[in-house]
This record gives C-alpha cells, structure tokens and sequence, in this order.
C-alpha cells in the first residue's frame, strides 16, 4: 500500500494540474470500489474548480470550489495519472481507455485524470470542506511527522508506558499519521532500535532521536519519488527511486548496510506483517 511519500509524490504531481483548474467532465465508471462512490459524484465534480490539493497522512484531499472536499485513497494498487497537459508539464497523449480505468477527470487546461485500480481497494468520498476534519477516516489521526505537531516531547510522551513493539506503536496511525511498513523499519534501522523492543522501555532520549530520523528517511523518500515495489508510479507514469536506497526492507539474508556491523538483515513477521531489521546493530 502507498505510504506518505508516495502520496505525497502523487499530491505533488496532480497540484500544478488539478489546483486552479476546473473539472470539466468527470466520469464514473463503476458504482463503487471499496466503498460505494457518493451519490451522484460525477455531477458534484463537474464545473467545479479544484481550490487546493493537500494530503493528510494516507489521503489526498482536494478542496471543491463547491464547498466541499474529495478525498482520495490510492488501496493496495491505485494509481493516479496525468496525460495530455497542454502546458507541457506532461508530454503523454492521452492513452487508451483501460479496464481499470475506474474514475476520470477531464480538466480545462487539457489534462486528464484518471485514477486506475486493478484490485479496487481504493476510495473516494466527498464530504463538506468546513468539517473535513471530522470525517471519519480522518478524524483519529495523530499528527503529520513533517509537521510541528511531531515532536521530540510528544513521541516521547505517546510511547510512555504502552507495551507493544515499537513497530506496532509507530504504525498505529492514532499516534502518528502516515507511516507504513518499509519506512518504520528504515527509521528504527537508522536510529539503532529493535523493531521488537516495547515502546514503554525506550527512554525519552531515544524516543527524542527516532523524530529527526523518521522526518529524514521520509524527507529523502519522498526527492526520490517514493518506492515502487509493485503498482506504485508517479503521476507521470515513472516509478519512485527510493527502493534502492533500502537499507534493510526486503534485504533478509544480506549484509548490513550500517558501517561497520558485521550483521545481516533478518526478517522475521509483527502483525501479520514482514519486518526486517539487524540483530547486531538494532537494541
């Protein structure tokens, strides 16, 4: 699943396309995919001027001339892409039709928008911009890592006390919003953290120290377009880069990058999911 760089790169594609520019047509292609589609979503979108695009943690959230606010979540396999912009930004023709090609956008500047799911576990929803933060997909979130809210204190003080691995606690979206897989176990590597150590047992310095590493790992992610393992792409079709910067995920086996530990990258599983770390390097 698309993790806040990649979100964030696909925010940054679609902005100097979507913002300020009017959707002259949408186009709904089924009645659902995860979840239904609003009742009559083609019709709210078309004419409206896109205000602004913005991202909260996972989300893609683009405030409507309309008064209200299109969210967007990209699932396991969702991609957004751009064609056909006639201010040569995008040098694609407009492609094809595709079998999953489940939403489109046609904008005025000449761009089209078309958000392309195989599996279908992607969103859309649209709910009044004035009470966005209410919605329920947003309203639990913690705070953004790259933003004043994430701090030295509040980690510390979010991690006090609880019992489940440190992974666990980093992933749970109530605490910080965002983060998945391959970026937790980037952070705690650089940081020296047993993905396996209670959160409760870390001190507060160490905790202090996970904040500037985690802003950096994700920071260095998304200038290199995120990370594309299988679907992922960019807004233009190319793929992310940072998946050859790993320096543990999907490295099992392998020596470990840190310089000068001698060991190698385990993997072993957390929550039903893939978890890969240094036993020599990782307290």
């Amino acid at each position: 699943m698309p993790e806040l760089p990649e979100v964030e790169t696909v925010r940054r594609g679609l902005t100097c396309v979507m913002e300020g520019a009017t959707i002259t047509r949408a186009r709904v292609n089924r009645p659902d995919l995860r979840r239904p589609f609003p009742e009559n979503m083609a019709e709210r979108l078309t004419g409206r001027r896109v205000q602004t695009l913005r991202r909260r943690s996972k989300y893609i959230l683009a405030e409507l001339s309309s008064g209200e606010t299109l969210l967007i979540h990209l699932g396991m396999s969702g991609r957004i892409l751009v064609s056909g912009d006639r201010m040569g930004r995008f040098v694609h023709d407009h492609p094809a039709p595709q079998a999953h090609d489940h939403v489109v956008f046609e904008m005025d500047n000449g761009a089209r928008v078309t958000f392309n799911d195989p599996r279908r576990f992607g969103l859309m929803d649209l709910m009044p911009t004035a009470t966005a933060q209410a919605h329920p997909l947003l309203a639990a979130l913690g705070p953004e890592p790259l933003g004043n809210g994430f701090s030295e204190p509040y980690l510390a003080a979010a991690l006090h006390g609880r019992r489940m691995p440190v992974k666990a606690a980093l992933l749970d979206q109530r605490i910080v919003a965002g983060l998945g897989n391959i970026y937790v176990c980037e952070a705690l590597h650089r940081a020296g953290i047993s993905p396996r150590r209670a959160a409760g047992r870390i001190s507060a310095r160490r905790a202090g120290m996970l904040v500037p590493v985690i802003r950096d790992v994700l920071t260095t992610a998304i200038a290199a377009g995120g990370s594309s393992l299988r679907d992922f792409r960019q807004a233009d079709g190319e793929l992310g880069y940072f998946q050859h910067s790993f320096d543990v995920y999907g490295r099992e086996g392998l020596a470990c990058r840190r310089p000068g530990c001698k060991g190698t990258v385990a993997r072993i599983v957390q929550s039903g999911r893939s978890t890969f770390y240094c036993k020599a390097c990782q307290r």
